[in-house]
C-alpha cells in the first residue's frame, strides 16, 4: 500500500522491487533473502478523503472474501469500479480462474425462465454470461472465480421455488485432476487423483469410450481410493488402474457431489496399443508332405484378424530367416503315425501327426469361438466344439469387464443376469451345446469373484435363479466324466459365493426364490428353520441372517469318491454372517433302509466330499436322517480319524482339561516347594525330573487344545500354529514318559550297575527333546513341501485319509511304538512283584502281593500313557461298530482329567512329598514313616 497525496503511477511504484533487496522471516525466526522473478499490479485503490475507488488489474477480478463483505453492500464483484472502501480485504483481487456450471430445467425453455436464471446466478462471485444451448432445457453459466457449493445450491433452491421446475447442475473448473500427460506403455500401472477443496457428500470415477461410458468400481483392475485428502484439499478421489491395455484408452472422469451440486474434471488417457485379440488362421490347416518331394513346397495362406477398432495397426512380414508363428502343422513323413483326413460336421480334419490338435475358427452363423479335434494314435478324439453363441459372449465379456471394474454397478450385474437367462432358457436334452454351458457356468463363476468387491441387491435374485436352475436342466453331455466334475464344482463354488454375497431387505419379509432345480430361502433371528425341497434346516444363532439354498441335479454330475458311497439326488447349501457354525438338517427318509447314511460337506480344496465336523442321527420311526454339522472339536478328534465331536464328549472336554489344567499347576508348585528337600538321591533326581516334564508339557498341550476347541474363529496361521503346538507338546510328553519308564526298568534289571547321572541327563534330553523335534519337523516339512494337507483347518488337528496316508500318522506311529514299550516296562514291573512274592521265605500273603500289583498299575498307568491306548481303538474300530462310541467316552474321560491323575501319582502317592509339603504348610517338622513310599512297591514288595 503506497500512501500519499499525489497521484501515483503503479507501474513506476513496482519497478523500485526490481532493484530491492528483500528479506523475509520464517516461523522459527530464520531470515531468507527472496529474488522477485515477477512483479505485477494486481489491484488498485485511490482513496481521496472519504472517497475510494478500486480496481483489479487485467486478468484479475474482486475476491469472494470482497464480493459478499458487508463493506461493500455485496455490490464489489466481477470487473466493475468498487466505490466502497475494501482496500483492507485480502485477498482483494484473485486471479480469474475459468469456471462453468451446466445445467437444465425440467420444464419448457421461455425468455422468462432465462431472464430469472441470469438474474439469480448473477449474484454469484465473476458472472460472465448464461447461454441457452441447443437443448431446449439446457443451459451454461460462465464464471471467472471459484465459489463456494453452498452459494450455488442456494441458487438453485431459490430458482426451483421460484420456477417449480427441478434444476439439474454440475460444474467444471473447481477439481483439479492430475493424470498422465503422455502416451503410457501397453499393460503399465496407471494413477489418476482428482482433488476438491470442500469436504463433499460421496465421490467416483467415470470411463467414456466413444461409443460407451462405464462406472468405476472395485475389481480385479480398478482400484479405488478415497483416503488421499490433504490439508488444502478436503476432498479426493483416486483411480488405480493394473496391466493397462487399449481397452482402456478414453476419457475419465471424476465427480464429487455436495447435495444437489456435482463438481466434475475429465482427462483423456491415451495407451500405447496392441491388438487385445488376433485371429490366425490359415488354408490349409496342415501340411501333408509325406508324398512329395523334399525340396516341393507347399503353399498357405495365412489370414491375421483384429477385431474392428478405430485404431490403426501397421503389419509387417518377414519370411528371411525369421519364421512367422502361424497354427500350422507339417507332416514330416509317412513312416510317423498320424490320423487321416475326414469331414465331420462339414469341417475337413486333415492328415495330423499323433498327439497334435488341430484348431479350426470357423463357427455356424451366429456363434463365435473354434472347434478342436486331437489326433491319438491313428484315431481322432471327438470333435470339442467351444463355439459359443454371440449373444452370450457378450454377456462373458461385460461379466469379465464387471469383474476388472469397468462398469460394475448392480445396473450392469442385472442386464447381465437378465441376458444369462435368456440364453440359458433354450431347450433341454442331449442337443445341448457344451460350449453355451461352459460359457454360462464361467458368467456364474466371474460374478461370484465380482460380488466380494461390487455389493449386489436382491434385485438380480429372480434372473439369478432362473438362470442357475436353466444351467441344470441341461444334460451334460458330450464331455468326459473330468470335465463334469470340474463343471459342476465351478457351479457350486460359484453358486455358494453368489448366494453368500448377495445382500437382501429382511425389514418386510423373508424373500424366497424357487424354480424347478433350485430352492432358496432365507431367515434372520436367534432360531432360524426353513424348509428347501422337503429337507429341514435349522441354525441356532444369536444374529444374522441365514441363506439356504437346496439344489436338484447337479449330485450326480459332482465327484464323488466317498467311502464308496451311493449319491442322493439333494444338495443342501447353507450360510451364515453369524459366529454360530453349528448346523442341523432333516433329510427325507432313504427308499432303503439298510442303506448307512454319511454327511458330508462339499471340499472346495479337494474338489470332493468330507465329513469332518459332520455326524448322522437316525430317527428311531424311520421318517428320516438327521445331519448335525459344526467345527468344534473334542478331545478324541487328537486319535480319531475325523471329527467325532457331540455335545457330550465336548462337555467332558471341557470339564476335564480345566480340571487337568489347574491340577498340573498346582502339582508344578509342589515340586517348585518340596524339590530341594526330596531330590537328594540320583533315583529321586530321575523320577522328579520325568514328572516335572511330563507335567508341564501336558500342561501346554491342554492349553493348545483348549485354545484350538472352536477353530471358526481362528485365522488359517493360528490354526497351524496350534496344531504343530499340540504334535509337539504331545509328543514331547509322551518321549519323558519312556524316559521314565526305561529308567524304571534299568534299575530293575541292573540291580547292581546304577544308571550314572550323565548318561541319564544325556539320554532323556536327546529322548525328550531332539527325538519329537525331528518328528514334527520332518513330519511338516515333508507335507509342506509335497503339496499335501498338513493340518485339517476345521480341527486344527493332523488330517486322517487312510490307513498310513495322512499326517496323523506322524503322530500315531511313535506315540504307538512309546505305548508298547511303555506297556512292556510296566509288565516287568508287574513280574518283578510276582517274582518276589514267590521268592518270599516268609510266604507273603498272596492278597497283599495283588494289592501291589493294582497299585503299581494305577500309579504307572497315567505317568506310562497307557490311557491313550484306548484311543488306538478309535483308529482301527469303524464308526459303525458298537464298541466304538464306548471306546471313544473313555478315552474321552481318562486323557481329559490325566493332569489331575498325574497330581494324584506325583503328590498324593508319594509320602516324602506329602510330609516336606506338611512341613512347609503347618512347620509341622516331625515325619511319620508308618507309611511306606509308594513309588517302592514299583520294584520291592510290601512287608
Amino acid at each position: 500500500m503506497v500512501e500519499s497525496n499525489i497521484t501515483l503511477d503503479a507501474t513506476n511504484v513496482i519497478s523500485i522491487l526490481n532493484d530491492s533487496a528483500v528479506s523475509v522471516t520464517d516461523l522459527g525466526g530464520t531470515d531468507h533473502a527472496v529474488a522477485f522473478t515477477e512483479i505485477e499490479s494486481v489491484a488498485e485503490c485511490l482513496l481521496v478523503g472519504v472517497e475510494t475507488t478500486c480496481n483489479c488489474s487485467a486478468g484479475y477480478t474482486f475476491s469472494n472474501e470482497v464480493c459478499y463483505s458487508e463493506s461493500s453492500n455485496y455490490s464489489c464483484c466481477s470487473d466493475i469500479t468498487c466505490t466502497k472502501n475494501v482496500s483492507y480485504i485480502t485477498p482483494l483481487c484473485i486471479r480469474k480462474v475459468p469456471v462453468f456450471i451446466n445445467g437444465s430445467v425440467s420444464i419448457a425453455w421461455t425468455q422468462d425462465a432465462q431472464d430469472k436464471l441470469e438474474t439469480k446466478f448473477k449474484t454469484l462471485n465473476g458472472f460472465k454470461s448464461l447461454e441457452r444451448l441447443g437443448d431446449i432445457f439446457a443451459f451454461n453459466v460462465s464464471l471467472d472465480v471459484i465459489f463456494e457449493t453452498a452459494r450455488l445450491q442456494e441458487v438453485i433452491n431459490t430458482m426451483q421455488t421460484e420456477l417449480a421446475a427441478y434444476i439439474h447442475v454440475d460444474t467444471t473448473g473447481l477439481v483439479m485432476i492430475e493424470h498422465p500427460q503422455c502416451k503410457v506403455k501397453y499393460q503399465s500401472n496407471v494413477v489418476l487423483r482428482c482433488m476438491f477443496n470442500e469436504a463433499t457428500d460421496n465421490a467416483g470415477w467415470n470411463m467414456s469410450t466413444e461409443t460407451q461410458r462405464f462406472e468405476l468400481n472395485e475389481g480385479s483392475v480398478v482400484k479405488l481410493n478415497r483416503d488421499c485428502v490433504s490439508a488444502t484439499m478436503l476432498s479426493c478421489v483416486e483411480v488405480k488402474l493394473a496391466q493397462v491395455t487399449g481397452a482402456w484408452q478414453g476419457t475419465y472422469e471424476c465427480g464429487f457431489t455436495k447435495g444437489s451440486v456435482r463438481h466434475r474434471a475429465s482427462a483423456y488417457l491415451t495407451v500405447a496399443r496392441l491388438p487385445d485379440t488376433i485371429q490366425v488362421t490359415s488354408v490349409p490347416i496342415t501340411g501333408d508332405c509325406s508324398e512329395k518331394e523334399t525340396t516341393d513346397l507347399i503353399p498357405f495362406t495365412v489370414t491375421a484378424t483384429i477385431l474392428k477398432t478405430n485404431s490403426t495397426y501397421t503389419f509387417t512380414s518377414q519370411h528371411n530367416n525369421v519364421p512367422i508363428d502361424v497354427p500350422t502343422k507339417i507332416v514330416p513323413d509317412a513312416g510317423k503315425k498320424f490320423c487321416q483326413e475326414e469331414s465331420s460336421d462339414g469341417v475337413k480334419w486333415p492328415n495330423t501327426p499323433t498327439d497334435d490338435t488341430v484348431i479350426d475358427r470357423t463357427c455356424e452363423l451366429g456363434r463365435v469361438g473354434y472347434k478342436s479335434r486331437t489326433c491319438k494314435g491313428t484315431t481322432w478324439d471327438s470333435v470339442f466344439n467351444l463355439c459359443v453363441d454371440e449373444k452370450l459372449a457378450e454377456i462373458s465379456n461385460a461379466a469379465d469387464d464387471f469383474l476388472k471394474g469397468l462398469g460394475a454397478t448392480e445396473s450392469v450385474a442385472l442386464d447381465i443376469f437378465s441376458g444369462l437367462t435368456n440364453s440359458t432358457s433354450g431347450s433341454t436334452g442331449d442337443g445341448d451345446n457344451i460350449a453355451d454351458l461352459t460359457a454360462s457356468i464361467g458368467v456364474l463363476d466371474i460374478m461370484a469373484k465380482a460380488s466380494n468387491n461390487v455389493p449386489l441387491g436382491e434385485k438380480i435374485l429372480p434372473n439369478f435363479v432362473n438362470a442357475a436352475s436353466n444351467m441344470l436342466n441341461k444334460t451334460w453331455t458330450q464331455v468326459n466324466d473330468t470335465v463334469v466334475h470340474k463343471m459342476s464344482s465351478n457351479y457350486l463354488e460359484s453358486l455358494e459365493g453368489l448366494v453368500k454375497n448377495i445382500n437382501v431387505n429382511m425389514s418386510n419379509s423373508s424373500p424366497n426364490y424357487s424354480t424347478s432345480n433350485l430352492d432358496l430361502k432365507y431367515c434372520s433371528g436367534e432360531n432360524c428353520n426353513v424348509e428347501v425341497f422337503n429337507i429341514s434346516v435349522y441354525v441356532n444363532k444369536s444374529n444374522g441372517l441365514m441363506k439356504t439354498v437346496g439344489v436338484k441335479h447337479l449330485m450326480h454330475k459332482l465327484r464323488n469318491t466317498f467311502m464308496n458311497s451311493k449319491i442322493t439326488d439333494l444338495l443342501v447349501s447353507a450360510t451364515t454372517n453369524s459366529s454360530s457354525s453349528h448346523i442341523k438338517m432333516r433329510f427325507p427318509a432313504t427308499a432303503e433302509k439298510k442303506e448307512n447314511p454319511h454327511c458330508v460337506f462339499w471340499d472346495t480344496e479337494s474338489r470332493n466330499w468330507n465329513n469332518t465336523g459332520c455326524k448322522v442321527v437316525r430317527e428311531a420311526n424311520g421318517s428320516g436322517v438327521f445331519c448335525e454339522c459344526n467345527h468344534l472339536t473334542s478331545f478324541s478328534v487328537l486319535m480319531a480319524r475325523g471329527d467325532v465331536s457331540s455335545p457330550a464328549l465336548d462337555i467332558i472336554t471341557y470339564v476335564g482339561l480345566a480340571v487337568s489344567i489347574v491340577s498340573l499347576i498346582i502339582f508344578l508348585i509342589i515340586e517348585y516347594l518340596v524339590w530341594s528337600a526330596v531330590v537328594k538321591t540320583k533315583l529321586s533326581h530321575y523320577r522328579h525330573t520325568c514328572m516335572v516334564n511330563i507335567a508341564f508339557f501336558l500342561l501346554l498341550a491342554d492349553i493348545s487344545f483348549l485354545a484350538s476347541i472352536e477353530p471358526s474363529i481362528l485365522s488359517a496361521d493360528m490354526c497351524l500354529a496350534l496344531t504343530v503346538c499340540k504334535h509337539l507338546f504331545f509328543t514331547v510328553k509322551f518321549s519323558w514318559m519312556l524316559c521314565l519308564s526305561s529308567m524304571l526298568v534299568h534299575q530293575l534289571i541292573f540291580v547292581f550297575n546304577p544308571l550314572r547321572k550323565k548318561v541319564f541327563m544325556y539320554f532323556s534330553s536327546l529322548v525328550g527333546y531332539m527325538f519329537p523335534i525331528v518328528i514334527v519337523g520332518s513330519s511338516y516339512i515333508y507335507y509342506k513341501y509335497t503339496g499335501k494337507d498338513y493340518y485339517n483347518p476345521d480341527t486344527c488337528w493332523l488330517t486322517y485319509e487312510r490307513l498310513l496316508v495322512g499326517s496323523l500318522h506322524s503322530f500315531l506311529l511313535p506315540i504307538g511304538t512309546i505305548l508298547l514299550t511303555n506297556i512292556f516296562s510296566m509288565g516287568v514291573v508287574v513280574m518283578t512283584l510276582l517274582k518276589s512274592s514267590q521268592n518270599d521265605s516268609s510266604k507273603g500273603d498272596e492278597k497283599d502281593t495283588a494289592r501291589s500289583i493294582i497299585k503299581v498299575i494305577l500309579v504307572l498307568a497315567p505317568v506310562f500313557g497307557v490311557t491313550w491306548s484306548f484311543g488306538f481303538c478309535l483308529v482301527v474300530f469303524d464308526e459303525t461298530n458298537g464298541g466304538y462310541q464306548v471306546f471313544n467316552y473313555i478315552f474321552t474321560i481318562v486323557n481329559s482329567f490325566q493332569g489331575l491323575f498325574v497330581l494324584l501319582t506325583g503328590f498324593m502317592a508319594e509320602q516324602k512329598v506329602k510330609d516336606e509339603l506338611r512341613k512347609i504348610v503347618f512347620g509341622n517338622k516331625g515325619s511319620s514313616d508308618s507309611t511306606k513310599n509308594l513309588t517302592s512297591t514299583m520294584y520291592t514288595k510290601d512287608k
